[in-house]
């Protein structure tokens, strides 16, 4: 439940990495997204683009702590795996270029208010 109106930004900035980590893996950039913004307890929609096969984090950006989060909606035309409380993968389907959606629920507690928020991603896939 919402205590509070605080309008806090969805930061998520694509962040490609130039290291290579020893194991010669290449690490998984932040993905690319414009949102609307939210504070805890309110939902919110992002759009993010991703090449055909390929993948991207989606770092919970809302202020405050995430106290807990889970796949609300499942993509279609894609895989998308939690990595922590506050980051999720994305992988397009290879091959694939279209659009898909997929939802991540998020509950947390910031500032001036807490509860629980539902992000709603759009992915172009190129």
């Amino acid at each position: 439940m919402k205590t509070g109106i605080v309008v806090a930004a969805l930061a998520f900035i694509f962040a490609a990495s130039s290291v290579t980590p020893a194991s010669s893996a290449q690490a998984v950039p932040e993905c690319s997204m414009s949102v609307t913004l939210a504070d805890w307890g309110e939902n919110s929609t992002g759009d993010i683009d991703v090449a055909s096969g390929e993948s991207c984090q989606i770092p919970i950006g809302i202020r405050g702590t995430v106290t807990d989060s889970s796949i609300s909606q499942k993509p279609a035309y894609g895989k998308l795996k939690k990595i922590n409380a506050s980051t999720f993968e994305y992988r397009a389907k290879a091959k694939y270029k279209g659009s898909d959606t997929f939802a991540i629920k998020a509950t947390g507690q910031g500032p001036k208010a807490s509860g629980t928020s539902v992000i709603t991603v759009h992915a172009t896939i190129k």
